[in-house]
């Protein structure tokens, strides 16, 4: 089944939404031993990552997860708690995240909402951007390593 090819404008959020899935699906046809992935630290700008970085299998993980994130949208705050809390969300922690949003409403509110709009807008770009060029050299990586194994 052939993909309908979407033309947004260069900067556009669905642009870079659309850029960064095909980057991270590229990816994940690329690497077919993720595992090889484990000891191999991403270089920043030219140099070694620190010894705490995570590996290239972190990166591998979160890409892919963020990538489902896009594609599907988010899941429910309550589903996304007992997701990350492994079905065991506390009372206390709900209760924290309820006064935590009635702050942040109370705050947000007083903000001129097109702000707050521009500032999470140019954010997600940022931050999409960035994760576009991780997983392109995650994938530069692992072929890398597998042209060295042969």
């Amino acid at each position: 089944m052939q993909r309908q090819v979407k033309h947004y404008p260069k900067n556009c959020l669905l642009t870079v939404m659309d850029r960064y899935s095909a980057v991270v699906r590229n990816m994940e046809q690329v690497v077919m031993i993720p595992s090889l992935l484990r000891d191999m630290q991403l270089n920043v700008h030219g140099h070694q990552a620190k010894d705490e970085a995570p590996n290239l299998y972190n990166y591998f993980t979160m890409l892919k997860a963020i990538r489902v994130d896009v594609d599907h949208g988010l899941l429910p705050r309550e589903e996304w708690w007992s997701k990350v809390a492994g079905g065991r969300a506390h009372e206390a922690e709900a209760e924290a995240a309820e006064t935590e949003e009635d702050e942040e409403e109370g705050f947000l509110g007083q903000l001129d909402l097109e702000a707050q709009f521009h500032l999470h807008f140019s954010s997600l770009h940022h931050i999409l951007t960035h994760l576009t060029l991780k997983a392109e050299e995650v994938t530069r990586k692992y072929q890398e390593i597998m042209e060295q194994a042969m």
